[in-house]
């Protein structure tokens, strides 16, 4: 399968050189408020005033912001292995979900990802897409019922919810939805939360005692499974994580498999829900591109995809690339800096903090045109509009690139198909989604759509 982002995969010219600008103290008060509003937008403002690279106080740390694709790339590569992604990510993750491979470094990053990564070859994807499509078949067809043909309010980011929940269920974990799916529905959305909590001690009731009080609960739910998952060799994640090995003959811990799996979980959930929510909105603003994807999913002539023809589906390719483009599940990724360092002119402190920023990049006029007009043939490699390797970054980059991207095109694409084949769904004319864009991005309303049947 074509890497994601292989159409960027050019060289670049010679790096340039950079200046660092550091805002006053109520500019800085001003961007923290702003960001919360609209994150994208507070970014392009500073970048605007500031440059490329924008350095403040936060809690008592240094941050340094890191605008533009040449940026993404230096941290991204983390050539000399300066970068951090495991105490970047600390103060979000480590108490919720540790031991997951987004947060880890050098040698134990690439010993984790070596044996996760057996999960993900052709050939389990197979058979995670033919378990996939009966059940996404079977989801659908609740949302609408014989007695109400229409819902004019139907609240697409609560269905979506449910449908990846229940898919996560059977896919990754391999069992039937059961009484405890809203309890571990909740579980993640507490953890999800806490990541972001101003209050980071489980102190009740606020949200971090909430997040360890979910972590426990899904950490009970598959200490009790896992016993079953390593006796038998079943085609979903949580079997495949238990019996996966490295060509090297590496395997999985016990509790590697469980703190892989929540966070694996938690990542195909909800990152997943953002995307497919975020391109049901745009093409319910965009209903000629809706058109467009139907009538070649009713040309495929049958509502389940197969492998092969989910590889050939480059429409659909373009709609989820120009869709991850506008609204990526994480707005930004932040590193640590492990020792002193200068680089492209800028000198970076040992124990300071960086952050690159998809939801900044991917808007950048001086390499998309229009930028803020949905347009997938932006995608098609003939298009003509300026390519740089890290302008596009939904999936982050260099050694910490998505071990999961694969399997999330491929749960997209396979729910897409079968959605357009079952409905049409439009928004008012003058409807824009709001959205809360922190921790993960998601619509405040849930997304009413008008819903009525193909």
């Amino acid at each position: 399968m074509r890497h994601p982002a292989a159409e960027f995969d050019q060289p670049v010219s010679e790096p340039p050189t950079f200046s660092v600008a550091e805002p006053t103290f109520f500019d800085r008060v001003s961007f923290n408020f702003k960001q919360r509003q609209n994150i994208q937008k507070a970014m392009q403002a500073r970048y605007e005033q500031y440059g490329a690279v924008v350095r403040s106080g936060f809690l008592g740390f240094e941050l340094t912001q890191l605008f533009g694709p040449d940026w993404n790339q230096v941290v991204y590569q983390n050539r000399d292995g300066l970068f951090s992604s495991e105490e970047g990510w600390e103060f979000v993750l480590k108490r919720i979900f540790p031991g997951s491979v987004m947060a880890m470094d050098g040698a134990d990053h690439l010993y984790q990802r070596r044996i996760m990564s057996q999960a993900f070859k052709k050939p389990k994807l197979v058979a995670y897409l033919e378990t996939m499509n009966p059940v996404v078949d079977q989801g659908l067809s609740g949302w609408l019922t014989e007695e109400r043909e229409e819902a004019p309010s139907f609240l697409v980011f609560q269905a979506i919810k449910s449908l990846t929940l229940e898919l996560a269920t059977r896919v990754f974990m391999g069992v039937e939805p059961n009484d405890t799916a809203d309890k571990m529905n909740q579980a993640f959305i507490d953890a999800v939360e806490a990541s972001m909590a101003p209050i980071r001690y489980p102190i009740p009731p606020f949200q971090m005692w909430r997040g360890v009080k979910g972590r426990a609960f899904l950490v009970d739910a598959f200490q009790k499974i896992l016993p079953g998952k390593r006796a038998t060799n079943t085609p979903d994640f949580f079997s495949q994580f238990c019996h996966a090995e490295s060509d090297e003959g590496e395997k999985f811990t016990d509790q590697e498999i469980i703190d892989h799996m929540i966070f694996l979980m938690m990542a195909a959930h909800d990152t997943t829900t953002s995307t497919l929510t975020s391109m049901i909105y745009l093409l319910a603003k965009y209903p000629d591109w809706q058109d467009e994807l139907r009538e070649i999913s009713r040309a495929i002539g049958h509502p389940y995809l197969g492998f092969d023809e989910i590889a050939e589906l480059e429409l659909f390719d373009w709609v989820i690339k120009e869709t991850l483009r506008m609204v990526p599940p994480l707005p930004t990724m932040p590193r640590r800096v492990l020792r002193d360092a200068h680089i492209m002119g800028i000198d970076f402190k040992k124990g300071s903090f960086v952050s690159v920023s998809p939801a900044h990049t991917h808007f950048m006029k001086e390499y998309w045109a229009e930028p803020d007009t949905f347009n997938p043939r932006r995608f098609d490699p003939e298009s003509g509009e300026k390519r740089h390797p890290y302008q596009w970054i939904p999936f982050g980059g260099g050694a910490h690139m998505c071990v999961g991207q694969h399997f999330a095109t491929l749960q997209v694409k396979a729910i897409l198909h079968q959605l357009l084949l079952n409905y049409r769904w439009t928004v008012p004319e003058n409807y824009t989604i709001p959205y809360q864009l922190m921790p993960i991005a998601k619509p405040k309303d849930d997304l009413p759509v008008l819903l009525r049947r193909a």
